[in-house]
């Protein structure tokens, strides 16, 4: 099966099996097993059969711990004393925070001055110091490096790191190990660790093709290893995974491992993320749900075959989680906001209301504009927001409010 590199392919890996399975002998006492599970709904709406690897379910909720640990755990004694430094605002500075306090090893994390306070609190909580600095993660890192030479500190890099590549790779062993029928993995990237040491995992044992999956608006990795130049900037919901500069040696090792690239959009990363709740019962953040992601934007390319997909994080914020699952309600058609031109005269709302009743459509709020309009003083437009039961119970009030006479347009959502 041809990778994205060909001229690479002769190249050793910086990485082997060997390695991954010693790290998992390493790790494994320390770190959950996850479940991988067949989704049997989430294959029949795909035409594939696909398997989940239940990564949110770690301590920490991501399988950065695994990596971590494995790093830790080779410090000699000297470096386990002076302690150990990354930089990260996210999944990698709880994971190794957590496993650091546990080992007795001083921790200490930089993280942006925007990191959001709860995450900055349960870096804390793990017992790391935490130091807020830059404004991005390449400048925490910049300043991290400073840090560890003065303070004789090792760098813990979330990514680029043999050991801690060795370490992300754990999840294929387990994962392959549980469902050996798995044709095909899917791996969100980001940094592209998790997927270096998965793919390092596949390719020894052979027959199992392996397709990255980035979000449309960091495209980093994909640009480097396609030789594109695509913009690399933009507020998406898989966070964990927006990184504008992948690592040498993962970008190394993709080019041998990984046989494709997909990009996602924010709608389906959203979908996706909706789903594995509804379906699943489960919380994943947007880079978790990448995997199921690329199978949504391109069923045509994995049906038919047997599907792996890493929900590789859980660590939402409670408010986002919230509206990605009321804006899916709304794209479904079971929730929805009406704009409706009236005429300013007793009665009229109520005639309104009469239909929705009529129709057996719940009313959730009704907001009424008589200023800020460009229709004639008499008139005004009401905006409706609604519960129906999908989008064909949606269609058919609408058609009862034009067949009353009223002019109806649903506001459509980005």
């Amino acid at each position: 099966m041809a990778t994205l590199s060909m001229a690479a392919a002769a190249d050793p890996l910086p990485v082997s099996l060997d390695d991954v399975r010693a790290a998992h002998d390493r790790v494994a006492s320390a770190i959950i097993r996850t479940p991988t599970l067949i989704s049997q709904t989430l294959g029949a709406l795909l035409g594939a059969t696909v398997y989940l690897k239940f990564e949110n379910l770690q301590f920490t909720a991501a399988y950065k711990e695994r990596g971590a640990l494995n790093k830790l755990l080779q410090l000699d004694q000297g470096a386990r004393t002076r302690g150990v430094i990354a930089a990260s605002a996210g999944n990698h500075a709880q994971g190794m925070a957590y496993h650091a306090r546990r080992l007795g090893i001083p921790a200490t994390i930089v993280m942006p001055r925007t990191t959001p306070n709860v995450k900055v609190s349960q870096t804390e909580g793990h017992g790391a110091s935490v130091i807020l600095h830059g404004e991005n993660v390449d400048e925490s890192l910049a300043h991290a490096r400073e840090l560890a030479a003065e303070r004789g500190l090792t760098i813990v890099h979330p990514f680029n790191d043999l050991q801690v590549i060795a370490g992300q790779g754990t999840v294929a062993v387990e994962m392959l190990e549980d469902a050996p029928a798995i044709d095909t993995l899917v791996v969100p990237i980001g940094g592209g660790g998790l997927i270096s040491g998965c793919g390092t995992v596949a390719k020894a044992l052979g027959g199992i093709e392996v397709v990255g999956v980035e979000a449309e608006l960091y495209p980093s990795m994909y640009n480097r290893v396609k030789g594109t130049a695509l913009p690399c900037h933009g507020d998406t919901l898989a966070e964990g995974i927006a990184v504008k500069e992948p690592g040498s040696i993962t970008s190394e090792i993709i080019g041998q491992v990984v046989d494709d690239i997909v990009l996602v959009s924010e709608r389906h990363l959203e979908r996706a993320v909706s789903l594995l709740l509804q379906i699943e019962k489960t919380v994943v953040e947007g880079a978790g749900a990448a995997g199921l992601a690329a199978m949504l934007a391109f069923p045509e390319r994995f049906a038919g075959k047997t599907i792996g997909i890493v929900l590789c994080g859980g660590n939402i914020d409670p408010r986002l989680l919230a509206n990605v699952l009321l804006r899916d309600l709304a794209r479904s058609g079971r929730l929805a906001r009406l704009r409706i031109k009236l005429q300013d005269r007793p009665g009229a709302l109520y005639n309104v209301a009469r239909i929705f009743d009529q129709e057996q459509v719940n009313i959730i709020e009704v907001y009424h504009q008589r200023v800020f309009s460009t229709l004639p003083a008499k008139g005004l437009i009401t905006d409706i927001e609604c519960e129906t039961r999908d989008a064909a119970h949606l269609a058919r009030l609408m058609e009862a409010l034009q067949a009353e006479g009223y002019e109806v347009s649903p506001v459509e959502l980005a």
